[in-house]
């Protein structure tokens, strides 16, 4: 689908030695790929699922009432894809893809079409600025900023660090405030690596922020500037320690967008909730859930008291709890959960769901969307209460991102 140049390897020097010969495009052999796949066939209203693997990007479509689904890609054939969104700010649906690939390194690829056709990026798109003697990895996370920054886009990358864009995903520049933040040369990556997974931006385009970083924990910035560890009350039981002010290893985070002050976290064991935009948590998954450790959790968007989890057995044996793959729900804002598990695999079913594996469309009733590190991935319609598989058969799942196309 692509010709790549060694110049686009990120390692590479900026200019060929002197006197060598102009280097050739590389390209796969023949038949080495899929063939090129067509962009996704969706118009204004129709829900779009971007299914972000291990070995490329692959989405599913439906129309307005989501009963009947679709599947397209891939695109990026054998790369791996942690982050995807669909970016509708500004009358324009965007992709956003950042693509790891092992021979040309990670970068973000856009299309203004709906994947009918990519834009290259440069060498340049996604680099760590030369003093700091750091390189991009791996792109974990790809957010869009509030409708009133049409183009502004976030990126969330390992080793652990936060690029801003201003030019809708073209370019990006290193966010220096966090970076430099006295705390960063003491982080510890967790099973992961150390990266930069979660990214909240004020729905409003105020300067606040949040970020998450596996295994240092929650950072905010009331001023957009000055950024501090925001853990207090997230219990880490790994460590010797009992409330440290930083190293929680926070495995996703999630805000409502029209209570942003309401924040949920799944910890690394532990489900905890906000009302202070991470200012004091509280724990509110013990002795309600069948296991605290899990990797994803989602906020409903038309109410701040409901939010989903997927609890996984033990941080030893990271499957489905109980055998059974449950999306459990709390309409109470954690004061209890209940289990929904209709339509999902449910006896000897040992299945894990990544941090980015599991999202919602934004639509009235609610649609959820999970992928699994075993290539199904399972949709519903009516806020969690029963489900459908939309795929199976993938590559593992590592990313579920939904909306709604403009």
């Amino acid at each position: 689908m692509r010709a790549r140049t060694c110049s686009h390897v990120l390692f590479a020097p900026d200019e060929p030695p002197a006197g060598s010969a102009p280097e050739e495009p590389f390209l796969p052999p023949p038949g080495a790929l899929p063939d090129p796949a067509p962009g996704i066939d969706a118009g204004p209203g129709d829900v779009v699922v971007l299914v972000g693997t291990t070995k490329g990007l692959f989405a599913l479509r439906a129309g307005p009432d989501r009963r009947t689904w679709t599947r397209s890609g891939p695109w990026f054939p054998g790369e791996e894809i942690a982050a995807a969104a669909l970016d509708t700010r500004g009358g324009r649906n965007r992709l956003l893809v950042g693509a790891m690939s092992w021979h040309f390194g990670p970068s973000v690829y856009t299309s203004d079409d709906l994947g009918g056709t990519w834009r290259e990026p440069e060498p340049t798109t996604l680099r760590f600025p030369d003093d700091t003697g750091a390189s991009v990895a791996r792109v974990w996370q790809l957010m869009p900023a509030a409708a009133s920054q049409p183009d502004v886009v976030y990126a969330g990358v390992e080793p652990a660090a936060l690029f801003r864009s201003d030019d809708g995903g073209a370019s990006f520049s290193l966010v220096r405030e966090l970076w430099d933040h006295p705390h960063r040369q003491q982080w510890q990556p967790g099973g992961g690596g150390l990266c930069l997974h979660t990214i909240v931006p004020d729905p409003a385009g105020g300067p606040r922020m949040g970020i998450a970083v596996s295994a240092a924990g929650f950072y905010r910035t009331l001023d957009g500037t000055t950024w501090e560890a925001a853990n207090s009350g997230i219990l880490p039981p790994f460590l010797p320690e009992p409330a440290p002010e930083f190293g929680q290893c926070v495995h996703k985070v999630a805000q409502h967008p029209d209570r942003p002050d309401t924040l949920y976290v799944q910890h690394h064991w532990g489900v905890y909730r906000s009302d202070d935009f991470g200012g004091s948590w509280t724990e509110v998954g013990e002795e309600k859930l069948p296991s605290t450790f899990g990797f994803p959790i989602v906020v409903d968007p038309s109410d701040a008291d409901t939010a989903y989890v997927v609890p996984l057995k033990s941080d030893f044996f990271r499957c489905s709890a109980e055998g059974a793959l449950r999306v459990f729900r709390t309409t109470d804002g954690g004061a209890s959960w209940h289990a929904h598990g209709s339509g999902l695999p449910s006896q000897d079913a040992y299945l894990t769901v990544l941090r980015d594996g599991f999202g919602t469309d934004g639509l009235s009733p609610t649609g959820l969307y999970l992928g699994t590190r075993t290539g199904e991935v399972f949709g519903s319609v009516d806020g969690g209460g029963t489900w459908q598989e939309l795929a199976r058969h993938l590559p593992p799942v590592a990313c579920v991102k939904a909306a709604v196309v403009g």
